[in-house]
């Protein structure tokens, strides 16, 4: 019995120094670590909160053209025909608009709303250009409104029937409609491209020679106040003629700049161009959202500077 007890004691002797060595131990790790400074938990183990971002904005590709390329839609080889779109990019550019004396050159770059890869190198260019939308295309709201805000000319494009009977693409006008459906189409185009200040004709060969049709074409643009450039896909063009009898303010295209899809053609049709501006003062051109028309364009872009030659809106040319 007197051994048990004393094992009793012993261990009841021992409980309180066990305690005491315990506290000891935590009270010296404590002070080691105050002393080292490390008194939060180490940053690799600590969960960082990222807030959301917003999806990033796709980025244009505007690769490297090499000179004869014809990646471009070979359907708009000529100023009669459409074409369907591809995928989209995005890139916006603030062009400084010149405005001096001399020799004044529009460029007009028509059938947009279809290759917005393409189109957004010409909104990126920093000189004044102008964009001519085709009404009920995929990409047509949206490059409207990034020319608009890269401070660009914006146009309607109408679709117009031709001779060939090729199909102008959609909110075409023909010599078969009747004067309210014409009045009505030309209205509904408009609002399509709603930031639009002027219109010119996409295709059109047989409708822009036929006085009917351009009397009640041009009667719906000056109500709305829009200006009217004669594309001039025919000689037997009548669409200036009754745009200014309308009291139109109009003007007509002087150069189609890439019929053939060519850097080297296209950099001599913009040469000749200048030489127009040169002689008359002032010129418009015609140009198509081509990977070599834009390659072009931006070549010669000094030397039209050199040369004398300010690029303005095709609005600044009517009369």
């Amino acid at each position: 019995m007197k051994r048990r007890r004393g094992r009793r004691n012993a261990r009841r002797t021992a409980l309180p120094i066990v305690v005491l060595l315990v506290a000891l131990g935590a009270l010296v790790g404590a002070v080691a670590l105050i002393v080292r400074g490390d008194t939060t938990p180490h940053p690799a183990r600590v969960a960082r909160y990222v807030p959301p971002t917003a999806a990033a904005e796709p980025q244009a590709t505007f690769a490297p053209i090499v000179r004869k390329a014809t990646s471009a839609p070979s359907t708009i080889a000529t100023p009669e025909s459409v074409a369907t779109g591809t995928p989209k990019a995005e890139a916006t550019s603030t062009p400084a608009a010149a405005s001096s004396g001399g020799p004044r050159l529009a460029i007009i770059i028509d059938d947009c709303g279809q290759w917005p890869d393409t189109e957004h190198g010409f909104i990126a260019l920093p000189v004044a250009l102008t964009m001519s939308v085709l009404p009920h295309v995929r990409y047509g709201t949206q490059i409207a409104r990034d020319a608009q805000a890269a401070g660009k000319g914006i146009m309607l494009h109408l679709p117009m029937e031709p001779i060939s009977g090729i199909d102008p693409g959609p909110g075409r006008i023909t010599t078969k409609m009747d004067d309210a459906a014409i009045t009505a189409q030309v209205r509904d185009d408009i609002a399509s491209v709603p930031l639009a200040s002027g219109v010119n004709n996409h295709e059109g060969s047989r409708a822009t020679a036929d006085d009917r049709v351009m009397r009640d074409v041009a009667a719906v643009l000056a109500a709305d106040h829009l200006f009217f450039i004669d594309s001039l896909t025919s000689g037997s063009s009548i669409a200036a003629r009754d745009a200014h009898a309308a009291g139109i303010a109009t003007a007509s295209r002087d150069v189609f700049l890439d019929n053939v899809a060519d850097v080297d053609a296209t950099e001599a049709q913009l040469r000749h161009a200048a030489e127009v501006a040169k002689t008359n003062g002032s010129a418009i051109a015609i140009g198509h959202p081509r990977p070599t028309t834009l390659t072009a364009v931006r070549a010669l872009l000094p030397e039209l500077q050199r040369d004398g030659i300010t690029l303005v809106f095709a609005r600044d040319l009517v009369h």
